[in-house]
């Protein structure tokens, strides 16, 4: 069995040769189905935290995984990340593990394919600024994802602290070539960006959807459960919505439920799901002034 670190899989792995294998995977659940249970939530309300269980089998790919992920939003207090995780990954045939891996780097990878393969499909092919609330974990991952299929200028960054939305643009700056800026506030990266990316654990709406300019794509990662979210009802109502699965956001993402339960929108207005995209059962974008939105 092999044991694969998250210092041996940045090694391994590639966002473009991920992005493919993310891709082919929607597609054979359009085509074929997979057998993927809703993920199983463990609530630790006396850390204000959450382990959640996810597992997952594809046919065609003859892959069998199970994913663990802690997520605790106050572990920005103490200095370590908000997200962790490990991946075991099984022989569907005699049910034997093969590999356990860090499920960090893999989940980060993971979640930008996708962010990256549904921009391809919803942003505008023509962009100038990327605008990210959120300098966590998953927005250099995010960000690197989206330059695989837009090319960008400027960079604008929000971060609730200064210091690490500081540490991100000049990283930005450094390894990525671009311009880079730190925004007043999440108003003001939202209403600059052509593409907006929005990754953060606040239970509370962290911008005014009423600031986004037409023809915006908005990619918003954030998960904290049914009761929070990290989007505005106006935001969610503006926008072409898109989310990985139906199921999933309709059992535990808050940014899409409440706004639900307000009775701002019904479910009718996701309008498909990325199987649906990848598989050219719907369009993307279809106007270069809708305002679309990637809720994963």
């Amino acid at each position: 069995m092999l044991l694969l670190s998250a210092s041996d899989l940045r090694q391994l792995l590639v966002m473009r040769d991920v992005m493919k294998v993310v891709e082919e995977a929607f597609l054979e659940l359009a085509e074929l189905g997979a057998k993927s249970p809703k993920r199983t939530i463990l609530e630790i309300p006396e850390y204000n935290g959450c382990v959640l269980f996810m597992p997952a089998y594809l046919q065609r790919s003859k892959s069998v995984s199970l994913k663990v992920v802690g997520l605790y939003p106050d572990n920005v207090k103490r200095g370590l990340d908000t997200l962790s995780s490990i991946l075991c990954f099984i022989d569907p045939e005699t049910g034997s593990p093969l590999a356990v891996m860090d499920g960090k780097h893999i989940t980060a990878m993971r979640t930008a394919a996708m962010t990256a393969i549904a921009a391809e499909h919803l942003a505008r092919r023509s962009i100038e600024s990327i605008g990210v609330i959120g300098a966590g974990v998953q927005a250099d991952y995010q960000l690197k994802g989206i330059l695989e299929v837009r090319s960008a200028k400027r960079v604008y960054i929000y971060d609730v602290l200064v210091e690490r939305s500081q540490r991100f643009a000049e990283k930005v700056r450094e390894e990525l070539g671009l311009m880079a800026q730190v925004g007043e506030s999440a108003n003001d990266v939202a209403s600059k960006a052509d593409i907006l990316i929005v990754a953060t654990t606040s239970k509370q709406p962290v911008f005014d959807g009423r600031v986004l300019a037409k023809g915006v794509h908005v990619a918003s990662i954030g998960w904290v459960g049914p009761e929070g979210r990290e989007l505005d009802t106006t935001t969610v109502k503006r926008a072409k919505v898109v989310v990985d699965t139906k199921e999933g956001v309709l059992s535990e993402s808050g940014d899409i439920l409440i706004p639900i339960r307000e009775g701002a929108i019904t479910v009718d207005h996701i309008w498909c799901e990325l199987k649906d995209l990848v598989s050219n059962r719907k369009k993307g974008r279809e106007s270069e002034e809708e305002i679309t939105l990637w809720k994963s």
